[in-house]
């Protein structure tokens, strides 16, 4: 059999949803359903169903999904094996949101690594579900969630199901980021309702734990109607400058990046605009040297730009 079945199923489960599953796993809805309909044959039994609140696991599925995980478990183990062969290996996992200040912080850290030395370094800019799922898969020792506080209980519960601990980084406001040449860069006061008129530009893969996108809504600041969904971060920085009618909401950006692209950050006041990153690991988890010094730079680039002013 083939073992990316149990990624397969790991991820409709995360996702509860064939069709959002088949996007992250980069492929085509009806071969994954046919994927899944051919693994309940094999054994027997029906692993989803469906109710009101997407694709759900059905009892035996459930069970079905534990032993997945722990096969992946064993199956990376066994490959870690090969690079203990090669020899002793210092290695670093993490992944974070797509954040200007997070980037910063990684970037220091690797400027800082003896790579004359052996060295395994593994990162991946997602949303925090993901990862989650990257620490319980054992893919990745640390991660980076960011979620608006009026999730904390849902995040924190599913943190607790998941035997995972959790360290703040920062609570914070997001901040309304365009080009300097936007028509509302010296706005004074802005408004949220004049924002609306102009282009989003959306990390558009927010997730949270056992709650659907009807249940999200009541808590989401409206939204405009022209909006350009984006799943990485680079790209963003080159539409804000060359389309000046476009804007993003962000945490609080380096001045070097502002600079480079001509961008400005104005504060915008909306309802429950209140967002915390945390660090999150597994429950007893030991952090090496190279997770503390990473650590130290992640606080670091926070400081720089938690300091600044902004209007």
């Amino acid at each position: 059999m083939n073992i990316l079945f149990f990624k397969y199923v790991i991820e409709i489960e995360r996702t509860r949803s064939i069709t959002k599953a088949a996007e992250n796993l980069y492929m085509a809805q009806p071969n994954l359903s046919k994927a899944i309909k051919e693994l309940e044959d094999t054994f027997g039994f029906p692993i989803f169903e469906r109710n009101s609140k997407g694709v759900i696991p059905t009892r035996k599925g459930m069970e079905f999904l534990v032993y997945a995980r722990n096969i992946l478990e064993q199956v990376e183990r066994i490959r870690r094996l090969s690079d203990n062969e090669a020899g002793e290996r210092r290695r670093f996992s993490v992944s974070f949101p797509r954040c200007s200040y997070i980037a910063a912080g990684f970037n220091a850290f690797a400027r800082e690594l003896d790579f004359e030395k052996g060295i395994n370094i593994n990162i991946q800019e997602t949303n925090s579900m993901q990862a989650i799922t990257n620490i319980v898969e054992n893919k990745y020792n640390l991660g980076i969630i960011r979620y608006q506080t009026v999730y904390e209980n849902y995040f924190l519960d599913y943190l607790t199901d998941k035997n995972m601990n959790y360290d703040l980084i920062w609570e914070f406001e997001y901040l309304a980021l365009m080009s300097k040449d936007h028509c509302l860069a010296n706005e004074s006061n802005l408004n949220l309702n004049k924002l609306l008129e102009y282009v989003e530009i959306v990390h558009g893969d927010t997730i949270v734990p056992y709650l659907n996108a009807a249940d999200m809504r009541q808590y989401a600041p409206d939204s405009a109607y022209k909006k350009i969904y984006l799943y990485e971060r680079w790209n963003q920085f080159e539409l804000l400058t060359t389309i000046p009618s476009t804007y993003m909401w962000v945490s609080p950006i380096p001045g070097e990046l502002l600079s480079r692209y001509n961008l400005i950050q104005r504060k915008c006041l909306y309802a429950n605009n209140r967002y915390k990153d945390i660090l999150v690991y597994p429950r007893g988890y030991s952090f090496s040297a190279l997770d503390k010094k990473f650590i130290d730079k992640l606080y670091e680039a926070k400081n720089e730009v938690s300091f600044q002013e902004y209007y």
